[in-house]
């Protein structure tokens, strides 16, 4: 029968539990008790009559409400989860569009830039033959020999072509 005199904290490390366990226990057990010279509560403890050991701890009981407000939760995150990778899904497809859409624009503006140059070249040559056309209505380059009205004829002609050709451009 070997009587030591323990701390809450010494009796807590020697029974591997927390100091207030320690400390109900002494009061449960009505372990003697005294102050050290320090003030320090001790506790007279007999190992071989204390047969201690310690119960598992009992879970607390769940909240039937909190259970079910965190399923509740863990639905929702799971449903905003689903919905995320839904509206990525669209998502990818609408820049695949996207993508291919710019594309398309970025050759579509360089066939209207090769439009508009091929245009401006042609009006050019319009207005050139116009040039000719109208020099050879007036004369200026043939007489009124049969030569100068081969060559009226001529501009008439080459006129009508450069109408004919506005028209089919239009």
């Amino acid at each position: 029968m070997c009587v030591e005199l323990l701390s809450y904290a010494d009796l807590a490390a020697r029974l591997a539990i927390s100091r207030e366990a320690a400390r109900a226990l002494a009061r449960r057990r009505r372990l003697p008790r005294s102050r050290s010279g320090d003030g320090k509560a001790l506790v007279s403890v007999d190992f071989s009559e204390l047969r201690y050991v310690p119960r598992p701890r009992r879970g607390r009981r769940a909240d039937p409400i909190a259970a079910s407000m965190a399923r509740i939760e863990a639905f929702k995150i799971e449903a905003f989860k689903a919905e995320i990778a839904r509206l990525e899904a669209i998502a990818a497809g609408y820049r695949a569009v996207f993508e291919r859409e710019s594309e398309r624009a970025d050759r579509l503006a360089a066939e209207l830039k090769q439009a508009a140059a091929e245009t401006a070249a042609a009006n050019e040559r319009a207005a050139r033959l116009e040039d000719e056309v109208a020099d050879l209505r007036t004369g200026r380059r043939a007489g009124d020999s049969i030569a100068g009205q081969a060559a009226n004829r001529l501009g008439r002609l080459a006129a009508a072509i450069v109408q004919a050709d506005r028209a089919a451009c239009r």
